[in-house]
């Protein structure tokens, strides 16, 4: 594990030549458009130029989520195949109440969720873990990571990442993905709630490199680039280590107005990425 993070901290500190901008598309969450599992999150996400949209499974009721409902999965698919845009990932929210680290439940909603992935051709299935389901000692941290490897397996037959989403530092989060040690998992790094645990943010973007990272939440306090995190210098990281994949944005809407605030954080992104 040390040869390895020596490696990624020589390859991270490489100078870039011939700067280009970041080859990252710019998605959004159905619940940042007050569409959460509503397939009308795609024309919604079309029409204010997004490049895709990141499903929320839904909390469940009568023991299933809603998008294991096939009737919810094929309008999604035939949204997405309407106007053009890809899910580029779901988001497995029950795991807000049925924490992996002590739940067996939790298993069992991401084999279900892993299913729903493939079945909508999204890719990613992001796990999260956060509040009373956050890792919070090394014991636990070994918990998940020996439970994402037994589970690993079976999202790499079916064609899924798993994303970890999580409040750890890159430190950790590089220990857990050596830990798990397959190709069907990896970080889902969120900007904002890494700036805001006090982490340097590009630096361990690079720290982990694409190598590690699946996909990004783009998120700040208020409307992007007027909170603490520092998305040129993040947008420089990402391209620096060759990130080419989504990043979903987790935004705001200050003025009350949704689809208003969602194209100015856009703009500001694709005004940096220029």
């Amino acid at each position: 594990m040390l040869s390895r993070r020596v490696f990624l901290g020589v390859a991270a500190a490489l100078p870039v030549i011939g700067r280009t901008a970041p080859n990252v598309k710019i998605g959004v969450m159905d619940g940042v458009l007050r569409q959460s599992g509503n397939p009308e999150a795609v024309r919604i996400a079309k029409r204010l130029g997004l490049e895709g949209v990141q499903v929320t499974l839904g909390q469940p009721k009568d023991g299933r989520m809603p998008l294991e409902d096939p009737g919810l999965q094929a309008k999604w698919i035939a949204a997405s195949k309407e106007h053009g845009i890809p899910l580029d990932a779901t988001y497995i929210d029950v795991l807000h109440a049925d924490c992996l680290k002590n739940n067996d439940k939790a298993r069992d909603w991401i084999r279900r969720g892993i299913d729903v992935t493939k079945k909508l051709d999204a890719r990613i299935l992001m796990t999260v873990f956060f509040g009373k389901c956050a890792v919070e000692n090394r014991l636990e941290l070994a918990t998940v990571a020996e439970i994402f490897r037994d589970m690993a397996p079976e999202a790499e037959r079916a064609g899924v990442m798993l994303g970890f989403e999580n409040l750890l530092d890159g430190e950790d989060n590089l220990e857990v993905y050596d830990k798990v040690a397959s190709k069907a998992f990896k970080i889902y790094y969120d900007v904002g709630n890494s700036t805001g645990k006090g982490y340097n943010v590009p630096d361990e973007i690079r720290e982990l490199g694409k190598e590690c990272i699946c996909q990004f939440h783009f998120k700040d306090q208020g409307y992007l680039g007027e909170g603490k995190v520092e998305f040129r210098e993040i947008l420089d990281a990402v391209q620096d280590i060759g990130f080419q994949g989504f990043a979903n944005l987790e935004t705001s809407a200050p003025s009350g107005n949704v689809e208003a605030d969602t194209k100015r954080n856009l703009e500001y992104l694709r005004k940096l990425m220029a």
